[in-house]
């Protein structure tokens, strides 16, 4: 095509597509202490931690059956938000610590999502199953041990602890090195998350552990509530439509890839 050659392009019209930003900050700051806060009240208020004996476990649902059906859905939010509060606090501190928050998150998330599709089976929800249907505890704590000792499930259990310890102190580093909170956040995270499963005092112990972790993924929500929509993200990328693809169709043309050559 030559300068003095027609062109089929039809002027265009913009428009901005609609932004969202507000959104998915509102939806960060919801998520980022939700998990931590829900399975911290679910170790609290139920009778075990999850380091007994499967037959030990199984005593304990059937002593205290109706508590631990009700707490049970309080873990539904633990599996549902936890990764997403991982990004609220890479997405309040990746600015600032960008390391630390890009090592952080990654460790994390491929750690945490391993974990929650390879280490749910076992434990205490076979337990419940075992007293709600009167299954034989011995037959049920070998299904147990084969679960936990299967190859994929060790690898991710490796990851899951890999998450937990360095994942998390990497995060807890990062809203740290950020400043974008009080420094009581940071240490709530430091001291919560990856310390929670070590702590001796048992279930309660374990559960104000997990609850101190809210506190410091909270940390990430009021950043993220502090920040504004240009400093979160660029905005929505406009859109060309052209008068020509409307009468086709109304198929969007994108500038940068369908604009007609110029000066040849």
């Amino acid at each position: 095509m030559t300068a003095s050659t027609p062109t089929d392009y039809a002027p265009n019209r913009v428009r901005r597509s609609h932004d969202a930003r507000s959104y998915w900050r509102a939806a960060l700051v919801v998520a980022a202490p939700l998990p931590w806060a829900a399975m911290g009240l679910v170790n609290v208020l139920q009778p075990f931690a999850g380091d007994e004996s499967f037959a030990a476990t199984v005593e304990k649902v059937r002593d205290n059956l109706g508590l631990v059906l009700a707490t049970s859905w309080m873990s539904l939010p633990f599996f549902a938000f936890l990764i997403p509060s991982v990004v609220a606090v890479v997405a309040a501190t990746r600015r600032y610590a960008p390391r630390l928050a890009a090592w952080g998150g990654t460790l994390t998330v491929v750690g945490f999502g391993l974990g929650l599709g390879a280490l749910g089976g076992g434990g205490t929800p076979l337990a419940v199953v075992t007293v709600m249907h009167g299954f034989d505890v011995d037959t049920m704590a070998r299904l147990d041990a084969a679960f936990l000792a299967a190859p994929y499930a060790l690898v991710a259990g490796l990851f899951w602890i890999t998450a937990l310890i360095i994942g998390q102190a990497l995060l807890g580093l990062a809203l740290w090195r950020s400043r974008v909170v009080p420094v009581v956040f940071p240490i709530a995270l430091l001291l919560g998350g990856p310390t929670h499963p070590f702590v001796p005092g048992g279930h309660i112990a374990v559960g104000i552990g997990l609850l101190l972790a809210a506190v410091g993924y909270a940390g990430a929500s009021l950043a993220l509530i502090r920040t504004d929509d240009d400093d979160f993200d660029l905005p929505p990328i406009r859109h060309d439509y052209g008068e020509e693809g409307e009468q086709s169709g109304g198929h969007a043309v994108n500038k940068r890839f369908d604009a007609p050559p110029t000066g040849t």
